[in-house]
């Protein structure tokens, strides 16, 4: 095996065939650990029998070595999880070095090929039932040769292989020489170590007669040495107490993945079986080979696949089974009940085991789950790979609970109002605005009609409704929904609540985007305090209170108590979700906004570049997020003088945002201006006028007279003009752009430090001295308050303030 996975050239796939029990898992265990210094490149472990393979690789690949997998490519096309995988084994961590893969019992082995890694460092083993393609290197791994067969019993039971030579001989041919049914054996008469061979042969011929009797059909499809297996298998499950068995009937349920003895008992206490009972149950199946220790420590368990085909059909003869089932199921949707919205880090690590044998309900025995829990099971396995930012390993679940709920409970049922909404979250996750707005609608309206206008999923169908409408820039339509969802929560749920505390700061987060900071402070300050107090200082939605906080006091121009809280709210988010998700590149890209602000140019380009690569990567490069962070680094390119950069990701933003978000948004609008400042300081004013029109008037349709947008934008218009001597055009909209301010701002803001300095420098280039100086005066005290006396917009009134008194 390891000649033929060391030739260089085309990739090698060992295929290690044979039939159930042969040996081929334990081959490739045995090979990686006497070879795997051989491949520093790591070497990984697939279970390819019952996973879907391709999320299991993408899976591995962002879980575990911190890759960042695009869901679009560059045309923003959507990836399908098969050019998702080529992509991972092209960026393989580490970089350098072989790369040995394991794909144990494959079951498709067409679909395995299109998954396969095409570059010579892997090296591929799969492990297989199947006759394989004459292009793959085979290793035909038979039965064992009689010498092997009987060194083997003779490990297992000891000096009675050579007393007994020849029946030794006999009990080898009859088990078909295969290791699984030796194991067996060998196990069993460790048990009973006054029994000869004969005996033990004897037996296992009247059993398999006995069970060929009883089975015909079965017994067809077995091999010779499967037969001998499920001679002594039955021969070991009748020695097995009454409730051991029913402890390994249960195990057939399980995926084919490791497991936790925790999940058995908890099954087993849903049918009332005595905990001591089960205790036993482990200690007799592990003694006779029907279960095997799965991880170093003992924490979790395997089976055989085998052996729990075996088990399965005992559980079928079962007249329980249906309760049994129904056992297992429920652990497994408790457990996916655990799963919050926030997924973190400890939340990954504690129930990523259990995600295969969710997966194995949901697909296998969700006849067994209950109606009211059907929700619940998909919303486990949707909210795992969502909450990581896995948005198209998540798709397929939310999708499948729509269709199995409807099909389930009818139509007209709360839970497909819950399926629609999940799915629209998701869609809503990813910028598929035009996906989402009709799922939400129509989980409103199903919501509405079969619950009541005041009942909490309504007010949680209003505020998702009200967040989708802010995304689209629809902030009268989103405002009314979100009061709304507010009321009927504190009516529900008191004062005291993290639902409520979500209304609080969704509510805030509106009136921050129209420029209602007054109304936007008290709501977010009651939220912080209500998700501080009641989920603990370690939690994503503080994370999100510090965030909201701090853009709340950017925009106020309260830069110095805004930078420690986007700080903290990026450890936070670093900590608690780690490196590789969205809201950590929320994290970068606010705090690198700051720092531009501030005119920390070097701090911010690198913060930037991790938004944008992660948001490219989670995302993929058709979202909104991505023409965000587009638009941030034109900004930091902008402040730096270096319009070339910045003008091509500027119309890469706006080209974007047009054709995601539609003509009529306020982030469409903001691209125009910025364009217009780029032309404007290019001298390009014909065209910068143009744009800067263009963004005044729609933010004046989109967002009212009363926004600090609109007042930005009458004063950079203004700015064109001075530039073009128009000064009459040009001091009037000064004049509009400061009360607004003033009046929206308040006197500590430095966008009305930069009012009055405009106007001053008007005044000053009108030789209308005397009207200026105060006005420069003022401009200098509010900058060195709100910036500080070094930052670049500070050092520039004071210069203007020095010109203007060497002239009087």
């Amino acid at each position: 095996m390891h000649e033929k996975l060391q030739t260089p050239g085309a990739v090698a796939i060992s295929a290690v065939a044979g039939m159930g029990g042969v040996g081929k898992t334990e081959l490739a265990i045995k090979y990686i650990k006497l070879h795997q210094d051989k491949y520093p490149g790591g070497v990984c472990w697939f279970n390819a029998r019952e996973q879907n393979l391709a999320v299991e690789v993408v899976r591995f690949a962002q879980l575990y070595m911190n890759l960042q997998v695009p869901q679009q490519n560059f045309r923003g096309e959507q990836l399908s999880l098969t050019e998702q995988v080529a992509w991972c084994w092209q960026h393989w961590q580490p970089a350098q070095g072989l790369v040995l893969v394991i794909l144990d019992d494959v079951t498709d082995l067409e679909f395995c090929r299109d998954l396969l890694p095409q570059t010579n460092r892997f090296r591929v083993v799969m492990t297989t039932r199947l006759h394989l393609h004459p292009d793959v290197e085979e290793i035909p791994l038979d039965v064992l040769p009689e010498d092997k067969a009987l060194e083997l019993l003779t490990l297992l039971v000891g000096e009675k292989v050579q007393r007994e030579a020849e029946t030794a001989k006999e009990l080898c041919a009859w088990l078909g020489y295969l290791p699984l049914g030796l194991e067996l054996v060998g196990r069993y008469l460790a048990k009973k170590p006054r029994w000869t061979l004969a005996k033990m042969l004897e037996r296992l011929k009247v059993q398999s007669v006995e069970d060929e009797a009883l089975k015909p059909e079965l017994f067809k499809t077995l091999s010779t040495a499967q037969r001998g297996v499920k001679a002594a298998f039955e021969l070991s499950w009748l020695e097995l107490a009454p409730m051991t068995q029913r402890v390994g009937e249960l195990l057939s349920l399980f995926a084919l993945s490791v497991f936790a003895w925790e999940w058995v008992e908890a099954a087993s206490n849903l049918l009332s079986w005595a905990a001591i009972d089960v205790e036993t149950a482990n200690e007799q199946l592990y003694e006779r080979h029907l279960i095997n220790i799965g991880d170093e420590i003992g924490e979790y368990w395997q089976i055989h696949p085998l052996i729990r085909e075996f088990l399965g059909l005992k559980l079928r003869e079962r007249e329980q089974a249906q309760e049994v089932k129904t056992a297992f199921a429920a652990v497994f949707v408790e457990i996916a009940k655990t799963i919050p919205k926030s997924i973190t880090q400890e939340v990954v690590k504690s129930v990523e085991k259990a995600i295969p044998h969710l997966a194995r309900v949901a697909d296998n025995i969700i006849d067994a789950v209950s109606d009211e829990n059907l929700v619940w099971l998909f919303w486990g396995l949707g909210i795992f790979y969502e909450g990581k930012g896995f948005y198209t390993l998540a798709e397929p679940w939310r999708k499948q609970c729509v269709s199995v709920v409807k099909n389930r409970l009818g139509k007209e049922h709360p839970d497909v109002a819950t399926s629609y909404n999940n799915l629209a979250m998701l869609y809503y996750s990813q910028g598929k605005y035009t996906e989402a707005e009709p799922l939400y609608l129509q989980a409103l309206k199903l919501l509405q009609s079969l619950l009541g206008q005041k009942h909490r999923h309504v007010a949680t169908s209003y505020n998702n409704l009200a967040l989708l409408y802010q995304s689209q820039g629809k902030y009268k339509e989103a405002e009314p929904l979100l009061i709304k969802a507010l009321e009927i929560r504190k009516h529900l749920l008191g004062l005291e609540h993290p639902d409520v505390a979500t209304s609080y700061n969704n509510l805030a987060a509106l009136y921050i985007s129209q420029g209602k900071y007054k109304e936007a402070e008290p709501l977010l300050v009651k939220a912080f305090n209500l998700w501080k107090n009641l989920l603990g200082q370690e939690h994503p939605n503080v994370a999100t209170s510090y965030n909201n906080l701090a853009l709340l006091y950017k925009f106020q121009g309260k830069y110095k108590e805004a930078e420690p809280l986007l700080v903290k709210a990026l450890n936070l988010w670093e900590n608690l979700l780690g490196q590789e998700h969205p809201n950590v590149a929320t994290g970068y890209n606010n705090l690198a906004l700051l720092y531009n602000y501030q005119g920390k140019y070097e701090q911010a380009e690198p913060l930037l570049i991790q938004a944008l690569n992660l948001w490219e990567n989670l995302l993929g490069q058709e979202h909104p997020d991505v023409a965000t962070s587009y638009n941030s680094l034109a900004l930091l390119y902008f402040s730096q003088g270096k319009y070339t950069e910045a003008e091509e990701l500027y119309i890469k933003a706006l080209q974007m945002r047009e054709r995601l978000l539609g003509q009529e948004h306020p982030d469409v609008a903001t691209n125009y201006y910025n364009l217009a400042r780029l032309y404007k300081s290019q001298g390009k004013y014909t065209e910068a006028e143009k744009l800067y029109i263009k963004a005044l008037q729609m933010r004046e349709r989109l967002l009212g007279q009363e926004h600090p947008d609109v007042a930005t934008s009458y004063n950079d218009l203004a700015k064109l003009y001075y530039s073009q001597g128009k000064y009459t055009k040009t001091e009037e909209l000064y004049i509009k752009a400061l009360q607004m301010r003033e009046c929206l701002l308040g006197q500590e803001h430095s966008d009305v430090a930069s009012s009055y300095n405009n106007l001053a420098s008007l005044y000053y280039s009108q030789g209308r001295y005397t009207e200026a100086e105060p006005l420069f005066v003022k401009a200098l005290e509010i900058a060195e308050r709100s910036l500080g006396v070094n930052h670049p917009n500070t050092i520039i009134i004071r210069d203007n303030l020095q010109l203007l008194r060497e002239m009087l």
